[in-house]
């Protein structure tokens, strides 16, 4: 399913939060070669392209819908292009990512590879959901298991790659970081109900469900899962707790 830049936009002051303190990790640096991973409508790359004086700044994203609204943003100095993270090519000072890095499996790999691409003396800052074992995200996994949705997701087991924090912690030390960051931040959301929750999701990780599935299946899976999110969630209005890992390091000077 075509990830929609006006669902995901919903909740954007929320969004916007860990993007706030993921930037406020960045070593500002004139002159740098950056890029983004997973930089959605471009908006918040501009604010980061802005932060830093004189770079080059690239975003990244496999998404055609969300980068049609990036270009709204692009100037001078920052550009945006379509692509798969996972085969990053060039040379960076800075390796930024705010949300996308869960979306692959494997993250010692992943994390290993991308910091090939990090130039001596660069710095990598991530942040990710951690999320998995809420209602939120553990009701979507089971709701994939009930018998006419559990052909489409025969690698189920394999939906929550994000590992324990401190994990990444070890990965950069044992990588050769220095100026290690590693945070687990809960970041508390008050919404009016567990529908408004549904919406929260249908932005993110729901597009992994309901892309797998045929058209006749996607409105059938969501209900099943607002129905049951609403039973296990029904009070108003309802606190959604939402984590995230913050991750930085650099990368030794030679």
């Amino acid at each position: 399913m075509p990830w929609n830049p006006e669902q995901y936009e919903k909740f954007k002051a929320e969004r916007t939060a860990p993007f706030d303190d993921l930037l406020a990790l960045v070593r500002v640096r004139p002159g740098l070669r950056v890029v983004d991973l997973g930089c959605g409508t471009g908006e918040l790359t501009r604010r980061l392209a802005d932060r830093l004086p004189g770079s080059t700044v690239t975003g990244l994203d496999s998404s055609p819908e969300m980068l049609a609204k990036s270009q709204n943003f692009a100037r001078e100095g920052l550009s945006f292009v379509q692509g798969d993270f996972r085969e990053l090519e060039g040379q960076y000072d800075l390796i930024f990512s705010n949300a996308a890095l869960q979306w692959a499996d494997d993250h010692p790999t992943l994390f290993a590879r991308l910091w090939g691409h990090l130039n001596p003396g660069g710095q990598m800052v991530v942040q990710m959901p951690a999320n998995g074992d809420h209602p939120s995200h553990r009701l979507a996994r089971e709701v994939a298991e009930e018998p006419e949705f559990r052909a489409y997701f025969p690698h189920q087991g394999r939906r929550h790659p994000v590992l324990p924090v401190e994990d990444y912690a070890q990965l950069f030390f044992d990588l050769g970081g220095q100026d290690i960051t590693a945070v687990l931040k809960v970041y508390p959301h008050v919404l009016p109900d567990a529908d408004a929750i549904v919406e929260w999701v249908k932005g993110t990780l729901l597009t992994a469900y309901l892309g797998v599935l045929p058209e006749g299946l996607q409105g059938v899976f969501l209900e099943r899962y607002r129905s049951r999110l609403n039973e296990l969630m029904p009070q108003k209005p309802v606190f959604y707790g939402f984590k995230r890992v913050l991750l930085a390091a650099s990368k030794p000077a030679v």
